[in-house]
C-alpha cells in the first residue's frame, strides 16, 4: 500500500492483501481516498462480505432468488471492470463480478446512496450506437425514458444499472455465457450520524424496486434484486460454520438484522 492509502476497514479474518490488491487496481480510488477506512463505508460493506470470497478455497453459494441456475463458480472478483463493444471512452466498474461455469454475475451494491436524493441520469451518444442485442430491449426502453422523459425510480441510480447492463450484455456476448445484475441493497434505518431514515422512504424504494424489475422482465440481462439481510440470512443457513461465523460477523458490524423484517 502506497504512504498515501488509507488503512481500509476489514474483519480480521478475512484476506487483507487481496482485497487491497483489488481495489488499488480499480479505477475508483476507494482505498487512495479513504472511502474504505470506516465501518460506516457503502464500499467497506461490499468488500467485507464479498471479500470472503476471494480465497479460491472458499465458494460463493447461490444468491438468494438465482438457485435455478447452475451453480459452480470458477470465480470471484471485486470490482471488475466490464467493457463495452467499443474501445475508448469509460467502461463500468461492478462492485462483484462472479463467473459461473454457466453465467455471469455482476453486482451492483447500494447502502445509504439511495436515500441520499435522486440520481439525475448521464448518457453520452454513444449509447445510442446500433451494438446491443434485441434482447437488450427493455434495457434499451429504459434509457430512452431516462433520456427523454426523466422516469425515476425513488433514487436508484437507473442509469448507472442501465449502463452496467449494457457491459455485461457485451461481455455475456464475448464468453457466450448469460449474464444476470444483481442490483444489491441494505435497508439501513438510521444515517452514519444516527439519524433516522424515514420508513416511508425505506417502503418507496423497495417499491420502487420491484417496479424496476417488472420493467426489465425478459431482457436478455436478467435484473435480479436482492437485500442484503436476505443474502446474509441465506449464508448464516450454510452448513460451513466459518461462512456463518462471517456472515454474522457482517450483520454485527454493518447494523443489518438477520431477523426479516
Amino acid at each position: 500500500m502506497s504512504a498515501t492509502s488509507h488503512e481500509p476497514f476489514l474483519l480480521p479474518h478475512l484476506n487483507r492483501q487481496a482485497i487491497v490488491r483489488a481495489y488499488e487496481a480499480a479505477a475508483g480510488q476507494e482505498i487512495q481516498s479513504g472511502k474504505m477506512s470506516s465501518p460506516e463505508s457503502s464500499s467497506a460493506l461490499v468488500a467485507n462480505a464479498f471479500g470472503y470470497f476471494v480465497e479460491p478455497a472458499r465458494t460463493l453459494p447461490p444468491l438468494p432468488g438465482l438457485e435455478d441456475l447452475p451453480w459452480k463458480v470458477q470465480k470471484v472478483c471485486l470490482e471488475h471492470q466490464v467493457r463495452f463493444p467499443w474501445a475508448g471512452g469509460r467502461h463500468p466498474w461492478l462492485d462483484v463480478f462472479a463467473e459461473t461455469e454457466s453465467h455471469l454475475i455482476g453486482i451492483e451494491s447500494k447502502r445509504f446512496e439511495p436515500f441520499r436524493g435522486p440520481h439525475l441520469p448521464t448518457f453520452s451518444k454513444a449509447y445510442w450506437r446500433d451494438v446491443w442485442d434485441v434482447g437488450m430491449a427493455p434495457y434499451l426502453a429504459l434509457r430512452d425514458e431516462l433520456k427523454v422523459a426523466g422516469k425515476s425510480y425513488a433514487a436508484i441510480d437507473a442509469a448507472q444499472l442501465v449502463k452496467h447492463a449494457l457491459a455485461l450484455s457485451a461481455e455475456a456476448k464475448r464468453q457466450g455465457k448469460p449474464a444476470v445484475l444483481v442490483y444489491l441493497y441494505a435497508e439501513p434505518s438510521n444515517w452514519p450520524d444516527g439519524g433516522a431514515i424515514a420508513a416511508t422512504a425505506l417502503r418507496a424504494h423497495s417499491e420502487a424496486v420491484g417496479r424496476l424489475a417488472g420493467d426489465l422482465t425478459g431482457a436478455t440481462v436478467r435484473f435480479h434484486a436482492l437485500t442484503y439481510g436476505s443474502l446474509l440470512r441465506s449464508w448464516t443457513a450454510a452448513h460451513d460454520q466459518e461462512l456463518r461465523y462471517h456472515a454474522a460477523e457482517v450483520a454485527r458490524l454493518f447494523g443489518i438484522p438477520l431477523e426479516r423484517q
